[in-house]
């Protein structure tokens, strides 16, 4: 299976690579090529590639992708960057992303039929974003860049904020055994971990004796994250905490190392990131879709993208400074992505009564909102580079 799966994520990242440049201009989406691609050549379809949720690559995968994904979403938001503007993306985080898990819950209590433990706990899964699959609306310039920064640092804190939810739901329900005492020591010990490692590395960078050449300085930040991700795993830490905390660390401390690092980091977690779509879209049988999953869950999943984002950060930037127009994109691109993916298969894994359940809910949800909101950043993005628009693309991220 490992030689068929190197296979086929070698000829869809050529294809996609060869096609990226018409993916920019169109509805077209290299994370919905991977997803679609995993798809037909999974169970079911083709049977090229036959992958189990419990098997070993689909775990490492995400969470290999997670962790990449939380280090350099924490290295977008540094202490200095939030301090410069932090009004707006406060408003999405400390109103808008409970307001999404609570709206969230409701629906699928009332829509779903899950208990309402169940109910917030999928709820804290799906409430994270994502702004992988709004690429077009993160990555522009012609973008207003206040609305840029709002879910760039929505997205990178939230999924930190989500992961302690999950674990402590996840307890409640009798799907870990660990006590509140070891959770709260493995949320600390992360943390700690998370800051420590890159603050020491980078005070001895600045000692006389050592200095990595100017080439290398992008392995200076690779190394950090691998001592942190082998730190964690060794001293049973929580990884993504860690990962997110780290990349804090470094863009706070060392922001010229973040900037040597920027690229290289985008291209290695890409490549994560695609490699766990596909995967993850090789799980995504005919019969999961249309035989496991009744109406009523299609009905919350739908529901769970145009409903509870939307209403939630319609509240939560409500009389602020953005124009209708950036409300919009900001509370339609709330895109659920690897966060939501490893949370899920964390639940899947729990033995809760409800697991198998949850996780084909959660999995529908992610599988419609790559669709979605993949195949219309750029139609979105378009609108904001009108002649009437380009005054607002110049504004400054401080609201």
């Amino acid at each position: 299976m490992g030689t068929t799966l190197l296979l086929s994520f070698a000829a869809l990242l050529l294809v996609g690579v060869l096609v990226s440049e018409r993916a920019n201009r169109t509805v077209l989406s290299t994370a919905v090529l991977f997803l679609l691609g995993g798809f037909v050549l999974g169970s079911g379809v083709t049977d090229v590639l036959l992958i189990e949720p419990d098997d070993s690559i689909v775990s490492t995968l995400a969470e290999l992708a997670l962790f990449s994904v939380l280090f350099t979403d924490g290295m977008r938001v540094g202490l200095s960057d939030l301090r410069a503007a932090w009004r707006l993306p406060s408003r999405a985080l400390l109103l808008g992303f409970p307001l999404t898990l609570l709206i969230t819950a409701v629906l699928a209590h009332f829509v779903a039929g899950l208990p309402w433990l169940e109910s917030f706990l999928i709820a804290a899964v799906l409430a994270p974003t994502d702004p992988v699959f709004a690429a077009a609306i993160v990555g522009r310039e012609e973008v207003p860049s206040r609305l840029r920064h709002i879910l760039n640092v929505e997205s990178g804190v939230n999924d930190g904020l989500a992961l302690p939810v999950v674990l402590v739901l996840l307890a409640a329900a009798e799907g870990t055994e660990a006590s509140g005492w070891t959770l709260l020591e493995e949320i600390l010990v992360g943390i700690g971990v998370g800051v420590a490692v890159p603050w020491v590395v980078l005070r001895l960078e600045r000692l006389s004796f050592f200095s990595a050449t100017k080439k290398l300085e992008p392995l200076v930040v690779v190394s950090i994250g691998l001592l942190v991700l082998a730190i964690s795993l060794a001293t049973h830490a929580n990884l993504f905490l860690a990962a997110f905390a780290a990349g804090v660390t470094i863009a706070t401390t060392g922001p010229g190392f973040r900037h040597e690092f920027e690229q290289f980091g985008e291209l290695v977690s890409e490549l994560l990131k695609l490699a766990a779509i596909l995967v993850f879209g090789a799980l995504i049988t005919p019969s999961f879709l249309f035989e496991e999953i009744s109406l009523a869950g299609w009905v919350f999943a739908l529901l769970a993208l145009v409903v509870a984002r939307p209403v939630a950060l319609l509240l939560s930037l409500w009389r602020s400074p953005l124009s209708m127009r950036e409300r919009g994109a900001a509370m339609w691109f709330g895109p659920k992505g690897f966060a939501s993916v490893v949370y899920g298969l964390i639940v899947l894994k729990s033995g809760i009564a409800l697991a198998d359940k949850l996780y084909h809910l959660i999995a529908l949800v992610i599988v419609l909102s790559i669709l979605a909101h993949s195949s219309t950043d750029v139609l979105v993005a378009k609108q904001f580079v009108e002649p009437e628009d380009e005054g607002d693309a110049r504004e400054p991220a401080q609201a």
